[in-house]
């Protein structure tokens, strides 16, 4: 017995040795890295850490106004308004108020409740969690059963895309919806919970993404808006041609209430790219191109090179199809932005909505050169566009669409005050259905099953529980927008306007956003 004790503690002691002495002489043989060559197996921690880095930087060392592109609080606020349907915070606002931003105005009487235009059935079954108990190793918690009050417009308030162009105008009682987000970009999981989340809200619009039409974002008879990008995934021919045929099968889908031609999305002012990886026997099939092959986009649709080609394009499509037909943008000088909209006046084709996506905005893949200088952010977008719509004289004609990081009531307030009409938002539906922010959406490994298209990844999101999540969250954000109308005076969130939002300068100047001259 003593011998087998002695060979088990020589293992036990040899063996870490051997294993120390092959990693030294590893180390110090390979031409790769220079900290291991010139400092063996103490380098390893280096590499160790760097690989830690965004975990360590997210959980540990960022305060909670410092983690990019969200912050923790704004993290917070998604995932209390999905899971909790709160709003409520404690003390005060952690926001530095010395430094220059933008702020709602104010009135000084504000409307009350009963003179809100504001409709609040039928109600929306739903569930939330409540916490029953809470320290610092355990959360006791249950989830109930709720009637939500679901903030919608009043009918007179409604917006209207193709009123006076479409066959058949799409009609909205909520001003908040899901911007684009393919099916290949994001997992089945991700986006049926997104679907059924949607769909029980109400009130709201799902965009498909440049992936075409899945049976996931059907799944839960939500209003779908089809993009249709470059690529003209899901509307093409085996050669990659536009298909009319395969057109018209969408355009008669009851689902779909709208197309929006993606000229750009402010993340990536360039075609969309999609890791072979994701691209599965399914995508592919939906697409009409082959599986597991990396997919890229051209950079702008083929054949066509001016506003007036683009314009005839849309136009073609909204007769064609019936269905209102808009635009996606990315706004890189009033140079531009003045080129299109002088065509749309010019040729009187109107778009029937014009989607404004800031640079800030995210994305499933992109580079880094695009995500960080190209493009303008939205708040500077937003009333460049709206100028320009009103220089020519076709403001009422159109709306706008205006996307990128508006995840808060307060920041879509400030959007549609700024001339944006509707608002989209894509990562705070991510963060609703449980995105923590990995940033790996490009690599098919998300942790938690949102962005990739793996089965067994994607086993760790329950639809029945985050379809519920993405519910509450979008009421959330309603609701919100109907407090911060009544707190300016307004009787809905519509009649939002420049005079309700401030820029306050280091200097303590706070300068009205007044309507341009142009």
């Amino acid at each position: 017995m003593e011998w087998v004790i002695s060979v088990l503690l020589g293992i036990i002691v040899l063996v870490p040795i051997a294993m120390i002495i092959r990693l030294y002489i590893h180390d110090s043989n390979q031409k790769e890295h220079a900290v291991l060559q010139n400092y063996p197996i103490l380098g390893k921690f280096r590499y160790i850490l760097e690989k830690m880095g965004p975990e360590l930087r997210q959980y540990l060392f960022n305060n909670d106004r410092e983690g990019k592109p969200f912050n923790r609080k704004e993290f917070e606020f998604v995932y209390k308004a999905g899971k909790y349907n709160s709003r409520m915070m404690g003390y005060g606002a952690e926001r530095n108020f010395e430094k220059d931003g933008w702020y709602l105005v104010n009135d000084m009487f504000p409307m009350k409740k009963e003179e809100m235009k504001i409709v609040q059935e039928p109600k929306i079954k739903t569930y939330e969690y409540t916490i029953d108990k809470e320290n610092l190793f355990k959360r006791d918690e249950h989830r109930i059963e709720q009637q939500l009050d679901p903030a919608y417009l009043h009918e007179d308030d409604y917006v209207v895309l193709g009123a006076s162009t479409a066959k058949q105008p799409f009609r909205l009682k909520g001003l908040i919806g899901q911007s684009g987000m393919s099916f290949g970009s994001l997992g089945d999981h991700a986006i049926t919970a997104l679907s059924e989340g949607l769909g029980m809200a109400g009130g709201t619009w799902m965009n498909t993404g440049e992936g075409s039409v899945s049976p996931y974002h059907l799944k839960g008879n939500v209003d779908l808006i089809m993009q249709i990008s470059p690529g003209l995934f899901g509307v093409r021919t085996e050669d990659g041609d536009f298909s009319w045929e395969e057109f018209k099968k969408h355009s008669n889908m009851d689902q779909v209430k709208a197309f929006e031609l993606k000229l750009g999305q402010g993340a990536k002012t360039r075609g969309g790219h999609v890791d072979g990886s994701k691209v599965t026997e399914e995508i592919a099939e939906i697409r009409k191109v082959k599986a597991g092959e990396a997919i890229n986009s051209p950079n702008r649709f083929p054949g066509i090179a001016s506003p007036q080609a683009l314009l005839q394009f849309l136009q073609d499509l909204r007769e064609t199809g019936g269905k209102p037909v808009g635009l996606k943008i990315v706004v890189g000088s009033e140079a531009q932005v003045e080129k299109l909209i002088a065509a749309i006046a010019e040729t009187n084709i109107v778009p029937d909505f014009i989607t404004v996506d800031g640079s800030e905005g995210g994305t499933g893949a992109s580079y880094y050169e695009l995500a960080y200088s190209v493009g303008l952010p939205a708040f500077a977008a937003i009333p460049l566009v709206d100028d320009y719509l009103k220089k020519y004289g076709i403001r009422s004609e159109t709306k706008i669409i205006a996307s990128g990081k508006l995840l808060t009531p307060d920041k879509i307030a400030m959007a549609l005050s700024l001339g944006a009409d509707l608002i989209n938002i894509a990562r705070g539906f991510m963060l609703s259905v449980g995105c923590i922010m990995s940033q790996v959406c490009h690599k098919n490994t998300c942790p938690v099953g949102v962005a990739t298209t793996d089965p067994e990844l994607q086993q760790g999101l329950v639809i029945e529980e985050k379809k519920y999540r993405t519910c509450n969250y979008l009421v959330t954000l309603r609701q919100g927008l109907f407090d911060l109308a009544a707190v300016a005076g307004l009787d809905s969130p519509t009649k939002f306007t420049r005079e309700h939002i401030t820029y306050h300068t280091s200097f303590r100047k706070y300068e009205l956003m007044r309507e341009s001259s142009k």
